[in-house]
């Protein structure tokens, strides 16, 4: 007779349960990194747009209002106060966009310092807590 080899099934529901617990352990950990991965980008942007209007700053004297916004950051401002050495070449090739994929906010004078350069964050809105927190330039 032959003898048939195999898992039982005992042996089965053990490694099922296994994987169920690891993966319950997993998971939320793994989730997480998203909100985490777009807020690091958010600060990295906000970043590189308050470079952008230091040097706009230092070229103008000043930094444009907050009806000119980022966009003179691009585009030479047609409306006052008009820059008078603003770079041929603009101080950003583009405005990016947030992570949420929405317009970053910019207000000069801001409510937190000189500028504010902020995003949203996921939940669009003022406020927040956690991963639904605004992130914005007055943040290290």
């Amino acid at each position: 007779m032959k003898k048939h080899s195999g898992f039982t099934l005992i042996e089965v529901m053990v490694v099922i349960l296994i994987i169920g617990v690891l993966a319950a352990l997993v998971v939320p950990k793994v989730m997480s990194r998203p909100d985490e991965a777009r807020i690091t980008a958010a600060k990295q942007d906000i970043a590189t747009i308050s470079q952008a209007l230091n040097l706009y700053k230092l070229d103008n004297g000043r930094y444009p209002n907050t009806e000119q916004g980022l966009a003179a950051l691009v585009k030479k401002p047609g409306i006052a106060p008009i820059p008078t050495n603003w770079k041929i070449d603009g101080y950003l090739d583009r405005v990016p966009k947030d992570p949420w994929g929405t317009p970053y906010q910019y207000l000069q004078p801001g409510v937190r310092g000189t500028i504010d350069v902020f995003s949203l964050g996921a939940d669009q809105a003022s406020g927040g807590e956690g991963s639904d927190a605004d992130i914005g330039s007055w943040q290290d």
